[in-house]
């Protein structure tokens, strides 16, 4: 019997996803057509012997989380619940809170995996390389190559390259440590809860003395405080993918990340790809349209569109490289490139709405998107171009590499700039 974990975090604090993460939970936000967690969900139901997923977060439950579940177990036949933290206690410290819901009904392993990633999921596979490697260790981590200078952001892997041990973990090192990532999804024994109470116990004594007694929130992070001591000691093993994986932390990755999985669609879930028909815009690419949308015939959509609920397009409208959300219109002949036009906004008629490209670099096999500032020298950092919901602009306007946030009606062009 197996069971899956996914993190699924709470409210953002920071401003690389906003202003899009306003109006719903990032994990609810839809890259290539559906939510982002559904992604994991269905991945999670492909594999053998799953018997239950649980979400874990400090969002408060609503109507919008609510009927994601609801709709997700119905679709895939298996039990999903939430489980919300009191406050947030890092990616060790929630699992170890909710450890007897976890072992409830004795599973053998349970997969763990944070929801902020984009990746074909190779569970299966995990599981297979998790059991050739007998029932000593606690622990299996996906891996990736990364090249030399981005691996620098992400946690490092050391590994024995003929047993696949994990001999040292660091995350984020200041120096080059290893071309292997940490992907943040695992595969776990029940053990693990060991090692993470170990840390829990050493960890309250400590706080208690330095807060005079006063309990603390748990924070436990798996990477920096269970990583780094479980390796070398035969523990833990790193499988490694050559399958695509991406971090969705910034809207430009989501738009990579759509890609991404717009083109394993061809495999996992052709109906949900466009195709051309009379009658029906014309498709270049991978598109993804809502059987909602309106559509007129003339336009042109693609490569990697993804076109939401109810979404209306008028005539010779051009979409590339684009999310457009539900609701949204794109009335005639306007242009839309590089961007995410959010709920209910409205693009005029021969308006221009265009940003930059965030992607990894083509020539580089190895290379990831890289984790974008919002500024640079001075100045807004180029890169796609983010409506917020309910945003209105006007017909033969130009609004480029530029953020809008929610319900704000403009009047003339803008670029590199942060309309608040």
């Amino acid at each position: 019997m197996l069971k899956a974990i996914i993190l699924i975090g709470g409210p953002q604090k920071g401003t690389r996803f906003r202003p899009l993460s306003f109006e719903v939970p990032k994990p609810l936000f839809p890259v290539a057509g559906v939510p982002m967690l559904q992604h994991h969900i269905e991945a999670c139901a492909q594999v053998p012997d799953m018997k239950e997923i649980i979400l874990i977060g400090f969002y408060q439950p609503n109507d919008e989380l609510n009927r994601f579940i609801s709709s997700a177990q119905q679709d895939l036949k298996i039990p999903i619940r939430y489980l919300q933290e009191f406050a947030a206690l890092g990616t060790g410290g929630g699992i170890y809170h909710f450890r007897d819901q976890i072992l409830s009904g004795g599973p053998a392993a349970f997969f763990l995996m944070n929801a902020d990633v984009c990746s074909k999921f190779p569970l299966q596979e995990m599981l297979r390389f998790h059991r050739q490697h007998g029932e000593n260790h606690c622990g299996v981590l996906l891996g990736t190559t990364a090249n030399r200078t981005q691996s620098l952001n992400y946690g490092c892997i050391v590994e024995n390259h003929e047993t696949n041990e994990v001999l040292h973990f660091v995350e984020k090192p200041g120096t080059f440590i290893s071309e292997i990532i940490n992907c943040g999804i695992y595969l776990f024994t029940p053990d693990i809860f060991g090692h993470i109470g170990t840390v829990f116990q050493r960890n309250q004594q400590e706080r208690e003395e330095l807060t005079n007694g006063k309990q603390m929130p748990e924070v436990i992070r798996l990477e920096q405080d269970i990583f780094t001591t479980l390796a070398g000691q035969k523990k833990l093993f790193v499988y490694k993918t050559q399958h695509f994986w991406s971090q969705i932390k910034s809207a430009g990755s989501a738009i990579y990340a759509s890609r991404l999985y717009l083109k394993q669609y061809h495999q996992t879930h052709p109906e949900r790809l466009a195709t051309n028909q009379a009658g029906t815009p014309k498709i270049i690419g991978d598109v993804y349209i809502h059987p909602t949308a309106n559509i007129d015939p003339s336009a042109v959509l693609g490569p990697n569109v993804s076109i939401g609920k109810g979404v209306t397009i008028g005539g010779g409208v051009r979409v590339r490289e684009s999310i457009i959300l539900h609701g949204a219109m794109l009335q005639d002949h306007c242009c839309v490139l590089n961007s995410i036009v959010g709920w209910d906004s409205t693009v005029g008629k021969w308006a221009r709405v265009e940003g930059t490209p965030s992607d990894p670099n083509p020539n580089d096999p190895y290379a990831k998107i890289d984790s974008e500032t919002l500024f640079r020298d001075g100045g807004l950092t180029p890169s796609i171009t983010i409506l917020g919901c309910n945003v209105n602009i006007p017909s033969e306007v130009i609004i480029r590499n530029s953020i809008v946030l929610p319900h704000k009606d403009l009047n003339r062009s803008f670029q590199n700039q942060i309309i608040l």
